[in-house]
């Protein structure tokens, strides 16, 4: 009896393993020339692109999810250089005569900043 109860309890377990690692992978969809990747909680993305260079949608593992962190916006950000340790990380981008530098040390929580290099709008990413 008490060998049928461990067995159960084994079955049982594995069956719970393999649907929990199941909703672990996206499915992949087919659809008017375009591949699409579509998330745990059914959202679509476009993954047409990445396929016609070798990236196998199969094998993608879904993250967090949209909107799952908040990205930082310029005013979270200081234009004062007195501010930064001279051993500072940061990323930057420069285009014309207009230059922005990211401190790594804000990004790692939020991993994007929302910004603009002049008046073009990007995303700075970590």
């Amino acid at each position: 009896m008490f060998r049928k109860i461990i067995i159960l309890k084994t079955i049982l377990l594995g069956l719970i393993l393999a649907i929990d690692l199941s909703q672990a992978f996206s499915r992949v969809i087919e659809e008017n020339g375009h591949t699409y990747i579509v998330d745990r909680h059914g959202e679509r993305w476009d993954v047409t692109q990445a396929v016609s260079i070798g990236f196998e949608p199969h094998r993608f593992q879904h993250g967090i999810g949209r909107d799952a962190f908040t990205p930082l916006d310029d005013a979270q950000f200081s234009r004062d250089i007195a501010d930064v340790r001279r051993d500072e990380r940061v990323i930057g981008i420069a285009e014309g005569q207009h230059a922005n530098a990211y401190a790594v040390s804000k990004l790692w929580r939020h991993e994007v900043a929302n910004s603009f290099v002049g008046d073009r709008p990007i995303a700075a990413a970590y």
